[in-house]
């Protein structure tokens, strides 16, 4: 399972011109679900991404996570994070999970999500989305579980 993260100050995503998910500061989280994926790598990266520390604290260090900040998380489904790129000019998208157990493993790490207290907000898994954000820094990490 693979997670883009960027800390922002606000982010939203619409479907069909229709705002389906929106938060003030915190975190983007754009999520690619890979064949091997399951319940426990999901867990573990939802672990990470509400105690990673990305936050300014009094210092201006990044030391704060979005659980110590009690930021908001917007999650976005995006395949295409999971895409083979290292050969040719197109990229290949066999590491994928099938779209059936990619949206399963999806609306599970959503519902966990949901039980962390934080405030959450997501895409829509499939649709053909536009997300807007302002990335504060810009502050942008790759993580894997």
């Amino acid at each position: 399972m693979k997670g883009l993260i960027q800390r922002v100050t606000d982010a939203k995503v619409e479907v069909d011109g229709e705002t389906v998910g929106e938060i003030g500061a915190g975190t983007l989280l754009l999520l690619g679900v890979e064949r091997d994926d399951n319940e426990v790598k999901a867990d573990k990266l939802l672990h990470k991404i509400q105690n990673y520390r990305i936050f300014a604290d009094d210092q201006g260090r990044m030391n704060l996570s979005l659980k110590d900040t009690a930021g908001e998380l917007l999650i976005v489904s995006q395949f295409t994070l999971v895409a083979d790129t290292a050969k040719g000019m197109r990229p290949g998208f066999s590491r994928g999970a099938t779209p059936t157990e990619g949206e399963r493993l999806y609306n599970y790490f959503v519902a966990q999500a949901k039980q962390t207290g934080l405030k959450i907000a997501t895409g829509r898994f499939g649709a053909n989305m536009q997300v807007s954000l302002t990335n504060d820094g810009p502050v942008t990490f790759w993580l894997e579980s």
